[in-house]
């Protein structure tokens, strides 16, 4: 069920609906908080378009890394369970 869940971003208070659970929310809102007050630190005086674009920009990382180790882990999951089933059918045999 979509709720409607108040957040703060970059001193904003914003409404955003959302299936998540309200923890799910704000954990999501604490991560974006975190990012941006982590580039506003690395470019000090920056505009706000410029301190988000860097947050953006930190967090595509993230997640492609993340994507990247979990297709790693698939294909080494997936020979895994081919070599099982490979040996499983030896013995059958």
């Amino acid at each position: 069920m979509i709720a409607t869940h108040s957040i703060r971003v970059l001193g904003r208070e914003l409404q955003v609906k959302s299936v998540a659970t309200p923890e799910h929310v704000a954990q999501v809102e604490a991560l974006v908080n975190e990012k941006l007050a982590e580039a506003e630190a690395k470019v000090s005086g920056a505009d706000t378009q410029l301190v988000v674009i860097l947050a953006l920009m930190n967090l595509a990382e993230a997640c492609l890394d993340a994507r990247k180790q979990l297709e790693e882990e698939q294909r080494t999951c997936s020979e895994r369970v081919a070599g099982l089933i490979e040996r499983l059918d030896r013995q059958r045999l």
